[in-house]
């Protein structure tokens, strides 16, 4: 293979995963521009019901079957999704976008540097916290940021990581299949709840339109050119362009959105950007078969 042919093979997969990172991020700010209308809880039933509908369309998983002991990992990947949209939709509420999915990285994050012992990796976890202090609200002469939104982000986090650990084993039989059956696990239980707590407006047809686009945006779309990407980049590769995500986020909501930060929340964004991408590339070579930082999503 020419070196020509070899720049265009890996700028390929680099570009969808650009633009699937960019379909993520205009999908939740299109999401929070329908918060007046729907709430927050809301959107998340309207995205999980049509995000599934069109899931299950595509991998049909009433015909996939599941072996006894991936049962329970199955419930907890698809409890872990709804959680980690219910609450990062909270977040939203509150938080500005770019800040929310920074914050949201520390689960994930957290997860990857779990039994670090080089030197190196408390670097990450330094820059880690760094990022933290600047962005959560320390004090009042920090960034601001609302104590309760901060929280939710911290717990879609959390959710986050529960997906990873409990997708990677529920997902060993059937692989992206199992986002479907996931994903109608979490609509079972959080697309009631959400339509209980959303305000009158969800049940507007007006409305339907532009939740589809926000479950296209924000679901199927994006995690059909992850999984291209995913094939054609070693997962290295992948998890460190992965943590541009925060910084995607951040473009997103100020160009759709008009949220604009302040020096010290771009710096901590920036700080939680660094400590992900390198604790993704300070992962050992063994490890790389199991999820690198964000390869599974919400």
């Amino acid at each position: 293979m020419s070196p020509s042919s070899r720049g265009s093979s890996i700028w390929f997969p680099v570009l969808l995963l650009l633009l699937a990172m960019t379909s993520i991020q205009g999908g939740a700010a299109l999401a929070k521009t329908l918060f007046p209308v729907v709430g927050a809880p809301g959107i998340t039933a309207l995205r999980l019901g049509l995000g599934t509908l069109i899931l299950c369309l595509i991998f049909k998983p009433w015909r996939l079957r599941f072996s006894r002991d991936r049962v329970v990992p199955l419930v907890l990947y698809g409890l872990a999704l709804g959680g980690m949209n219910y609450t990062f939709y909270l977040a939203l509420r509150t938080v500005p976008l770019g800040i929310a999915v920074a914050l949201e990285f520390v689960g994930p994050l957290t997860l990857a540097l779990v039994g670090s012992r080089k030197p190196r990796d408390f670097l990450w976890v330094a820059l880690a916290l760094l990022g933290l202090w600047l962005l959560l609200p320390l004090g009042k002469s920090m960034s601001g940021i609302d104590p309760k939104g901060a929280f939710f982000a911290l717990l879609a986090g959390a959710c986050w990581a529960i997906y990873i650990l409990s997708g990677q084993r529920a997902g060993a039989e059937h692989g992206p299949a199992t986002v479907a059956m996931g994903s109608l696990i979490a609509s079972l239980v959080f697309v009631p709840v959400g339509f209980t707590f959303a305000e009158s407006g969800v049940w507007n047809l007006a409305v339907l339109p532009v939740a589809l686009i926000v479950a296209i945006l924000s679901s199927a779309f994006p995690y059909t050119l992850e999984m291209v990407a995913l094939t054609r980049l070693p997962a290295r590769t992948f998890g460190t362009l992965m943590s541009l995500e925060p910084a995607m986020g951040a473009l997103s909501g100020m160009i759709f959105l008009g949220e604009l930060l302040t020096l010290p929340q771009w710096l901590g964004l920036l700080s939680i950007i660094i400590a992900s991408a390198g604790a993704t590339l300070s992962l050992r070579p063994a490890k790389q078969k199991v999820v690198p930082i964000s390869e599974l999503r919400e």
